[in-house]
């Protein structure tokens, strides 16, 4: 592939660091208080313009095809709102007596408790020729039926990381989940029926638009960082993160592999396809503002972020890299 195309294909992630490097060099810009007033356009504007954007996008038809699917479902959704966060709160356990950047390490368990991504699950899963019916229902779990997993979401977090003894108030940070959530998905689906054939026709950037809207808010978290002079990210313990998130994709993936093609599973290959990136992606657009939310006025949010920032590219690549692999393995056994 060319260095153009390349450019082209990756431009998210190109974004990110963009952005990051922007938030190093002149942080003042995207400051709480600062030009961009982001306790404002970031909090609210742009976190419902994201799931405006979902609820516009989303087609409520295509999950009616997948709906009867029980046991797939199940599967994921316990495996990756149940397991993976316990699974990765036990593993911090040990990892806590280690020097590793303390904030780092509860990103790590922030990520445990997210959803799944409505894109990157389903557009592998297609590439493999795996079951993307069942593919689309689980991961718009994460933002068609927000009612279920943002909201297990925040009470995971709350339980695995912030403790019942927090100071966080439930009831506002309940209150702007709804509505900066829940009510511009719902208007979302609502304009939908309103302008479905334009939609259809025109086939607007839908992803695009909220990449780019995730950018900015990606950048006023880091302004928050860098304008902070008592944070420091020290190289070791970013490494050891990196390291560790490819490790939890890898091992993951293998485990949903391992589970969903025993001989009394009842999946077929095409399902176990959807299962295995449906049940390790974790959602970036859903989840940056979700901790923008939740951990509004904390000095560390940049560095709760990270983990997360780091999860998103690895399951991309990693899950890129295994299409081949997964695609003939999932011939054969269909042969």
């Amino acid at each position: 592939m060319a260095l153009p195309e390349r450019l082209r294909k990756e431009w998210f992630i190109l974004g990110i660091a963009v952005v990051i490097a922007a938030a190093r060099l002149e942080p003042g810009v995207g400051v709480k208080g600062g030009p961009l007033k982001p306790e404002i356009t970031i909090t609210y504007i742009a976190v419902s313009a994201i799931f405006f954007n979902s609820g516009l996008s989303l087609k409520t038809e295509e999950l009616t095809s997948a709906l009867m699917h029980v046991k797939l479902h199940l599967f994921v959704q316990i495996f990756t709102l149940v397991f993976f966060p316990t699974a990765i709160w036990l593993f911090l356990q040990l990892l806590s007596i280690t020097p590793i950047n303390e904030w780092l390490l509860k990103g790590l368990q922030t990520v445990g408790c997210m959803p799944p991504p409505v894109s990157s699950a389903v557009i592998l899963t297609k590439a493999v020729g795996g079951n993307e019916a069942a593919a689309i229902f689980n991961s718009a779990f994460g933002s068609f039926l927000v009612s279920n997993t943002v909201f297990i979401a925040r009470a995971l977090i709350f339980l695995f990381l912030l403790g019942s003894s927090s100071s966080v108030p439930f009831t506002s940070i309940f209150s702007q989940l709804f509505m900066t959530v829940v009510v511009p998905l719902i208007i979302g689906q609502i304009v939908r029926r309103y302008i479905k054939d334009w939609l259809e026709r025109k086939k607007p950037p839908f992803g695009a638009i909220s990449s780019c809207v995730l950018l900015m808010i990606i950048y006023t978290t880091f302004c928050d960082t860098f304008a902070n002079p008592n944070i420091d990210l020290d190289k070791f313990s970013l490494i050891i993160i990196v390291f560790i998130i490819f490790s939890i994709q890898m091992s993951f993936m293998f485990l949903t592999f391992l589970f969903s093609t025993r001989n009394n599973s009842g999946f077929t290959p095409a399902d176990t396809v959807a299962i295995i990136f449906c049940s390790t992606h974790k959602s970036l657009t859903l989840g940056i503002p979700m901790l923008k939310i939740v951990f509004a006025g904390y000095e560390h949010l940049s560095l709760i972020s990270v983990p997360l920032l780091i999860y998103h590219p690895a399951q991309i690549l990693l899950g890129s890299l295994l299409v081949p692999t997964i695609k003939s393995w999932m011939v054969s056994r269909q042969k």
